[in-house]
């Protein structure tokens, strides 16, 4: 039977993923840093990922594994120097290519990011065919890392996602959710620029099937979801929409935002103000088959937060006593 190992796997990526292979009858084994902070799937075998930063033999991991699911990172920018950066997401993936080389695996899928290709913002629509220019610390050691996975000599995919948003999601994302369900009015109607997002559903169907697909052996796919990327003042429309809600959205030039966002904090400007549309005709062309497109994503996403939190609600609510007869 196939085992399929999944660094990372209590992260917010590893959990759905995890979720979706279940089902499939595979043998799942978790590596992950510390113990989930809620119960994983059950049937899946856990075992401990030690510290990336440290020296260690990645063999007892991978022993009996079949297929590689590498996750494990530090993700954020701004949490570590570039040369914590380049250890855990450069050296240590470096290290468990060349191991999973020797153990004979057959497919290693490295998640790599959007960054590994483009700063915060980009003036073209990107494609796998643009020569890679990431900005930061967190985006080179991931180019980095995608370098070293090709030289390792063993059989891999490449998705380099850009932006997440999905039940649970953390980060940028998790604030814009709380804006859109605040009752504030937004001035973003005259923000043009538009932003590719990718629902983690999307995300995790790309990767099935690259574990699968013959043709994707060897190759690095941008993966968002498809159609046209939605503008920010559209994504606080479609989550207020789905809540029932009136947008909320109003006029205002986009330059008294601009100015002291530029003073203050540019690179969140260039998040906010820029474009950063990706384009996954590749992975489409190769036969990839997302679930939706970012519209109904977002919608789905509100649906199922409200389903939740009324089932919630259901189950807090204690049992009525019947009224004793007298």
């Amino acid at each position: 039977m196939t085992r399929i190992l999944v660094t990372g796997a209590g992260g917010f990526v590893g959990r759905a993923v995890l979720t979706a292979l279940v089902p499939r009858g595979l043998v799942l084994r978790a590596a992950l840093r510390n113990p989930p902070r809620s119960p994983l799937p059950a049937g899946i075998e856990i075992v401990e990922l030690p510290d990336l930063a440290s020296d260690f033999g990645w063999k007892p991991l991978l022993n009996g594994v079949d297929l590689l699911i590498h996750l494990a990172a530090i993700a954020d920018s701004t949490a570590a120097s570039p040369a914590l950066h380049d250890r855990v997401n450069r050296w240590a993936t470096e290290r468990l290519a060349r191991a999973a080389a020797r153990s004979g695996i057959s497919r290693f899928v490295f998640i790599s990011s959007i960054r590994a290709q483009s700063g915060p913002s980009a003036d073209h629509a990107l494609t796998e065919r643009d020569a890679p220019e990431p900005s930061d610390g967190y985006g080179r050691s991931k180019l980095a890392a995608e370098a070293a996975v090709r030289a390792a000599g063993v059989p891999f995919s490449i998705l380099r996602p850009v932006p997440l948003y999905g039940p649970g999601v953390k980060g940028n994302f998790a604030l814009l959710l709380r804006a859109a369900q605040s009752r504030w009015p937004f001035p973003l109607k005259d923000f043009v620029n538009r932003r590719s997002l990718l629902g983690i559903d999307n995300l995790v169907s790309a990767m099935e099937f690259v574990l699968s697909a013959p043709a994707a052996v060897s190759e690095t796919y941008i993966v968002a979801d498809p159609g046209t990327p939605p503008r920010l003042a559209d994504v606080i429309a479609i989550l207020r929409e789905a809540q029932g809600r009136r947008p909320m959205i109003f006029p205002l030039p986009q330059y008294y935002l601009e100015k002291p966002m530029r003073f203050l904090r540019p690179d969140l400007w260039e998040r906010i103000g820029g474009n950063l549309r990706a384009d996954p005709a590749k992975l489409l062309a190769a036969g990839w088959q997302p679930l939706h497109d970012t519209r109904n994503g977002l919608i789905a996403l509100i649906q199922g937060a409200e389903t939740a939190a009324a089932s919630r609600s259901r189950s807090t609510i204690p049992p009525s006593t019947p009224t004793p007869k007298t």
